[in-house]
């Protein structure tokens, strides 16, 4: 129980921190700071959209922009696995190291879940 409660307060302290607009990306767990993970993230996704851009897409437009505009200097790459698609919020300064087609909007969110995500992921080993 304690340690849910160190916890929570670490990730309301982070929560505050973006909120104050102080950047949260050299926070480290002692081996990789948010900044390093994302990139190896980014770089690692990309590599399964490349190597699949038959059923890859990237678009810098939510399907409802007006209701639901895409995130600040961001765009969506997305992948259609056999379960359903698989996507990911992605800076747009890596938007040229996803060589897989340009769509004018993103497909309609579906409510999946990130461990949906990692499913449908693996659905394509």
């Amino acid at each position: 129980m304690e340690e849910e409660k160190l916890i929570s307060k670490i990730n309301r302290d982070i929560l505050s921190l973006k909120e104050k607009g102080i950047s949260t990306k050299n926070i480290s767990d002692g081996y990789h700071t948010f900044e390093e993970l994302y990139y190896q993230r980014t770089v690692l996704l990309s590599i399964i959209c490349n190597t699949n851009p038959n059923i890859s897409w990237k678009s810098k437009k939510h399907f409802d922009e007006e209701n639901d505009p895409m995130f600040e200097d961001c765009f969506i790459i997305g992948i259609n696995t056999p379960t359903g698609e698989a996507t990911y919020h992605i800076k747009l300064k890596y938007w040229e190291i996803f060589d897989v087609p340009e769509i004018e909007h993103a497909p309609k969110y579906a409510g999946y879940s990130s461990d949906e995500v990692l499913k449908r992921l693996q659905t394509l080993r």
